[in-house]
């Protein structure tokens, strides 16, 4: 079960209120806008309320008493009444939609924040559409109740208590029959709610899964076509939209019955007033106005129970989307930096020391990834990392970097402890590039420049004709501010990989981790990256998950890797003699991908 899935559980087992509390926390900075939309909530409350006598003073003084003089009179009352209203309903709701868009701006900035900065081990275990949901669908939730549904429920509230009052104001005995119902009218609120919440829950799960599933195959919509399984993923995600679909038509159902039962009290309540009410007004125990406002004040009071019942309706389905918010802004990193980080000198010469490092995978204790590896790479070295899928490769790149820490053994740089250092300062010191280069859908120059943010557009031209990308570059439609498309779809493997290596050199790092791809390319883009290569290893101390066998040969060393272990290390004219594995690996893939 992933962490989310964990959340919603938990969420479904709270109250709505109090899983939405927490959230108060980013409204805190904003008192005085909280203050000023409750002021111009008291203020269309008293207005609305005392439209209800302005009905009164037109009915009785200007009807029933046939002067035109007083009805007048009592119209323009009702007029200025109206106007205040509209003023105070306009500074209520702009204050209050402000401070919805406010809180929730705040509230996905801090998420994203927080996802960022996460262990790479909580995307193993939750899925990342459905992480982009919580980001944009539950914030997109929590928005409509802090901005339209809280002042809607603030507002029902003081309608349904100062019309409560107003009622028994007005005619005791009337106010006694309408108070009758209101047990009815909470019945249904009462019996429907709590299944309500459950199945909005379930619904934004299943939204949320859509979502998933729907990104997953964009992502890899030429796998897709290649494989010509657009029915089958069609029907596939026809299946997921259905189920949604049955979630939601359950919600809608029981929300309706809710609905309904409370509107049929209500209206049953007025209904016995008008009945009750007309018998006192022909046998003259009460005025025409005094009915005509007391109608006034049910009305207002009926409606005001059917906003708190829909405001209470979305509740349920924000409960769900706050809860798992709040869990991802809890989660712990589980990787601690260090207290009181060692500074390392930028200009010092890079020396790495691995030893007696032993690692397993969190999602895989069972499974050593890494077995007592030593290891040093001096200053300016280059060593090649070769070995079978699975031998540890990218384990130990992702160690160097620190996304995790061993559970034996360390890593040190110039004789400090790695856990010693802030990991923003260790992973500055560090260049990668990936086997599969990561690329952004933006321009060129932002793709390039991710190496050196604060590199002017100069630093990126010229980083990027030592990667020898800058001819390919120039060719494309809009240079280097060319949209690359999503994952750089627009590009060759061979005009990725280049691009890549110019970012790299524009981080200009003391150590470079290499994973090489080049056994994808063509002969011409082979000869472009590793001409790139070249200019990128001068200087540096590096590692090089090599898959070329021209890599292995100019290496200063080659360390061959095999089930987590170390198993050899030296020149290629010797182990090509000396150990088995990599003879085979040099003639099953070095040589294969040579040619």
């Amino acid at each position: 079960m992933s962490n989310l899935t964990a959340a919603k559980n938990v969420a479904n087992t709270k109250e709505p209120i109090k899983s939405i509390l927490p959230i108060i926390s980013f409204v805190k900075p904003y008192k005085l806008m909280v203050l000023l939309a409750l002021l111009a909530l008291f203020v269309t409350s008293a207005v609305t309320l005392s439209l209800g006598q302005g009905v009164r003073f037109v009915v009785d003084s200007g009807f029933v008493a046939n002067s035109s003089a007083q009805l007048q009179s009592a119209v323009l009352s009702m007029i200025v009444l109206i106007l205040l209203l509209a003023i105070g309903t306009f500074f209520r709701f702009y204050l209050m939609s402000w401070l919805g868009e406010r809180v929730v701006a705040d509230l996905r900035k801090a998420v994203f924040e927080k996802i960022v900065f996460l262990h790479p081990s909580y995307f193993e275990d939750n899925r990342s559409g459905e992480i982009t949901s919580r980001l944009t669908t539950d914030t997109g939730l929590l928005q409509s109740i802090i901005g339209v549904s809280f002042s809607m429920a603030l507002r029902g509230t003081l309608m349904l208590i100062g019309g409560v009052i107003m009622l028994f104001i007005t005619n005791f005995k009337l106010a006694i029959i309408v108070i009758a119902f209101v047990p009815l009218v909470l019945l249904p609120i009462l019996v429907f709610g709590k299944k309500v919440r459950k199945l909005a829950s379930s619904s934004q799960d299943a939204i949320a899964d859509i979502g998933t599933y729907a990104g997953e195959i964009i992502q890899n919509i030429k796998v897709v076509q290649s494989y010509t399984q657009e029915k089958s993923e069609y029907q596939a995600f026809s299946n997921e939209v259905e189920s949604a679909f049955i979630i939601s038509k359950a919600r809608i159902r029981h929300f309706s019955l809710l609905i309904a039962t409370a509107i049929f009290f209500i209206f049953s309540a007025i209904t016995a007033m008008f009945w009750v009410g007309g018998n006192d007004v022909i046998l003259a125990k009460i005025t025409a106005g005094e009915l005509a406002a007391f109608a006034f004040y049910a009305v207002l009071v009926a409606m005001s129970v059917a906003t708190i019942a829909e405001v209470y309706s979305e509740l349920q389905r924000a409960a769900g989307a706050a809860q798992r918010l709040l869990h991802l802004l809890e989660v712990d990193s589980n990787l601690p930096n260090a207290l009181q980080p060692e500074k390392l000198a930028l200009n010092a010469d890079m020396t790495i020391d691995i030893k007696q490092l032993s690692f397993s995978y969190p999602s895989r204790p069972t499974q050593i990834a890494l077995d007592q590896i030593d290891l040093t790479i001096n200053h300016g070295e280059v060593v090649a990392i070769v070995g079978p899928s699975g031998a540890g490769k990218s384990t130990l790149f992702e160690m160097l970097q620190r996304f995790y820490d061993p559970q034996q053994g360390m890593i040190s740089i110039n004789g400090v402890n790695v856990r010693d250092i802030s990991l923003s300062d260790l992973r500055a010191l560090m260049g990668l590039v990936p086997q599969n280069p990561i690329l952004f859908s933006a321009d060129v120059m932002h793709n390039i420049r991710y190496g050196k943010p604060s590199a002017s557009d100069e630093e990126v031209i010229r980083a990027a004709k030592k990667a020898h990308a800058h001819e390919f570059i120039e060719a494309l439609p809009q240079g280097y501010s060319s949209y690359l498309g999503e994952q750089g779809v627009r590009l060759s493997g061979g005009q990725k990989q280049r691009i890549a290596i110019a970012r790299a050199i524009l981080k200009d790092p003391k150590i470079l981790l290499l994973d090489e791809a080049t056994s994808a390319l063509d002969s011409q883009s082979e000869y472009h990256v590793q001409a790139a290569l070249v200019e990128l290893m001068k200087q540096r101390t590096t590692l090089i998950i090599a898959h070329r066998l021209s890599t292995v040969k100019h290496a200063d060393s080659i360390v061959v890797m095999d089930k987590g272990k170390i198993v050899n290390r030296g020149k290629h004219h010797v182990l090509i003699d000396s150990d088995p594995l990599y003879k085979r690996l040099c003639q099953l893939q070095f040589e294969s991908s040579h040619e």
